[in-house]
């Protein structure tokens, strides 16, 4: 098996995996998570600042390095963070100094926070790998991960299916990929837009209110300045920001501080 090493600062597995914006990490052991992503999986332990790899480097080079978003100076986000005197946002990002936005597959972007409306991260979980063993292909060289699938993959019988967890969702998802497939453009277009044209263009579709198409447009197409506000966000907005939040000083990584803020509300719950 071929393994790759690289040193990654501002970075930490467990705090990406539990902030709540991939539902394809499995834990498979200590420091170690499995990941399902563009076709491939990986195995990645970290150890410090050093990870390995269980792929090559061109493999690393080609889509691991951009999913880790690995060309985002994320230490340059922290010394705006210390150099300020917001210090609620200082005690969050030294709580979850190490989460990052993953750069992944659009299309699965779309369809997972679509699932996750009023839903939790294991309900969601389930859900996803559950559309994806039934709908998806086995990954290349795994024996038991399977690829997001496609539009064109979903038969409308897996959202008549109340197994899969999908609730109320199910509606929204069956013309989703409908859409989708009808509208084979669509997913490109999208990426070609600005943000406030993506936003516009992605609540055309029922089913996606503000809350989740901004997270799309943060976890699926990179727009950083998106700043989705669910439950958790609204509540931190409300006790650490009365006089409202410092949007003008984050200006382009207000998504990336927001991840801060909500991994913290997410750590503290759980205490």
């Amino acid at each position: 098996m071929n393994m790759y090493k690289v040193r990654i600062d501002n970075f930490d597995l467990e705090q990406v995996a539990k902030s709540g914006q991939c539902f394809r990490w499995l834990k498979n052991g200590e420091n170690t998570y499995n990941i399902a992503a563009f076709g491939r999986e990986v195995d990645i332990t970290q150890n410090g600042n050093e990870f390995t790899l269980s792929c090559d480097e061109d493999e690393w080079n080609n889509i691991w390095k951009d999913y880790l978003d690995i060309d985002t100076d994320y230490g340059k986000i922290a010394k705006l963070i210390e150099e300020g005197d917001d210090e609620h946002l200082k005690e969050a990002y030294r709580l979850g100094f190490g989460v990052r936005i993953l750069k992944q597959d659009l299309w699965e972007i779309i369809v997972t926070f679509m699932i996750s409306q009023n839903n939790n991260i294991k309900r969601i979980t389930n859900s996803v790998e559950l559309l994806c063993s039934r709908c998806g292909r086995t990954l290349q060289g795994s024996m038991a991960r399977y690829d997001f699938p496609k539009p064109d993959e979903a038969g409308d019988e897996i959202f008549e299916d109340r197994s899969m967890g999908f609730g109320y969702r199910a509606a929204y998802l069956r013309e989703l990929f409908e859409f989708a497939r009808m509208t084979p453009d669509w997913l490109d277009n999208l990426k070609k837009m600005s943000y406030d044209e993506a936003m516009a263009e992605l609540l055309k579709r029922k089913g996606i209110g503000k809350k989740v198409a901004d997270c799309i447009c943060l976890f699926g197409l990179h727009h950083v300045d998106a700043f989705p506000i669910d439950t958790h966000v609204k509540q931190l907005l409300n006790e650490y920001y009365k006089d409202g939040f410092d949007f003008e000083r984050y200006k382009g990584v207000a998504g990336i501080i927001q991840q801060y803020l909500f991994y913290y509300e997410l750590i503290k719950e759980k205490k």
